[in-house]
């Protein structure tokens, strides 16, 4: 057993506070305080140089608030996990707290044992987050060239802008290294907003200036996420779209190419222009499809029209969304329908998945436990090239044991 002790540092403005929270750790055996910090800047300070496994961080602190100091913390020191601890309990704290990076929100008045069991409680994830990064960090975090991977379904609703945006959170956190989602659905993407972002600027803007536009311009017009991915939105109004045409797109994907490892485009379910330049520009397409018959018709469409643009069959993954819907379809009639394997099952959780759109949380963050973020996870091997079979193939027997047949063999 590792005897190593837990090493916490305590950020809070209230010196009262910070002595208390110091004599409550000294009790427990495992746990160490290595240090306090008054202010947010002092707290980021100290977490580069003690490296503390745990941040006790209070929102309301001066020089630099909780939150931003807890954002600067998740995205360059994420060996040490934050545990906010406020007096606020409203929802919009908590909101921000989870969007920024923090692993747990305890709200002031908590009893003993509830910030015991939040400290081992991360301390035990972010023990099981190690070893995958210092594995990646032996090697380059990214292939030599960036990938581009363009996420496409036949029919609105099957999910593409949730699975983009979270495979594009899980890429950075799994592999830490530069990710860029690009909106293309152009009236009414939905990135921006599945991410709690409010853009400066959208793509639309790009277009005054394409000329002189360059790789460094370029990136003055993405907006940052928390999580360090970028995104590079959709215009603000549907009339905008009209100004971005297939130049623009090209160009744009070349010059996010020379500073991206992967580049995640969300896209409309047509075969438009500018999707069919999104497709032509990818390394890999995630094919999405869902459990009904309306979108499996579409999705055999869809196939045949991608072999007839001379697509190699490599190029496409077929992506099973709310892959343990129960809606009497059966799995290989599917696949035999389609004359494609499935690659990857993504299960459906409403209960996390509401919430996570609606704050603008993604679920990878929020509940990376839970089993539909274990999937995105699983999704991330298969598009940096490491597919995980044995994963993939407990849910392809799960789903046979419950999926029915409808297709008539012939």
């Amino acid at each position: 057993m590792d005897n190593e002790k837990i090493k916490v540092l305590i950020a809070d403005d209230e010196k009262e506070i910070c002595e208390s929270l110091r004599r409550l750790l000294q009790l427990e055996e495992d746990i160490e305080v290595v240090g306090e910090a008054n202010d947010g800047k002092k707290a980021v300070s100290l977490t580069k140089s003690l490296k503390p496994d745990i941040v006790l961080m209070d929102i309301n602190m001066p020089v630099l608030d909780g939150i931003k100091a807890t954002e600067e913390i998740s995205l360059n020191l994420p060996s040490s996990a934050v545990i906010i601890v406020s007096v606020q309990d409203e929802q919009e704290y908590l909101r921000k707290a989870m969007s920024v990076g923090a692993q747990e929100y305890l709200v002031k008045g908590f009893a003993p044992d509830e910030l015991i069991n939040a400290i081992h409680r991360v301390k035990e994830f972010q023990d099981r987050r190690k070893p995958r990064l210092v594995e990646v960090s032996k090697e380059e975090p990214f292939p030599p060239e960036a990938k581009v991977i363009t996420v496409f379904g036949t029919k609105g609703g099957v999910g593409r802008s949730l699975i983009a945006t979270n495979l594009a959170v899980s890429l950075r956190e799994e592999l830490k290294g530069e990710v860029v989602i690009v909106d293309l659905d152009l009236q009414f993407g939905d990135i921006a907003m599945m991410l709690n972002l409010t853009p400066k600027f959208t793509i639309s803007d790009l277009t005054p200036n394409l000329e002189n536009l360059d790789k460094e311009v370029l990136k003055d017009y993405l907006t940052s996420h928390s999580s360090g991915v970028k995104v590079l939105a959709s215009p603000s109004k549907p009339a905008e779209a009209e100004r971005v045409g297939k130049e623009v797109v090209e160009k744009v994907l070349e010059l996010l190419k020379e500073s991206y490892g992967f580049i995640i485009i969300d896209t409309v379910p047509s075969f438009e222009d500018i999707v069919l330049t999104a497709l032509d520009f990818s390394d890999l397409i995630l094919l999405l499809a869902t459990l009904d018959l309306p979108t499996i018709k579409n999705t055999k469409l869809a196939l045949e029209t991608m072999s007839s643009l001379k697509y190699p069959p490599e190029k496409i993954r077929l992506v099973l969304n709310r892959s343990d819907s129960h809606t009497g379809l059966k799995l290989s009639d599917i696949e035999g329908s389609l004359h494609y394997k499935v690659s990857s099952f993504i299960p459906s959780d409403g209960k996390l998945v509401v919430p996570s759109v609606s704050r603008g949380v993604p679920f990878v963050s929020s509940n990376p436990e839970s089993e539909i973020s274990k999937s995105i996870r699983e999704l991330v091997h298969l598009v940096s090239g490491e597919v995980v079979k044995t994963k993939v193939e407990e849910r392809r027997v799960g789903l046979r044991k419950f999926l029915k047949p409808i297709f008539a063999r012939h």
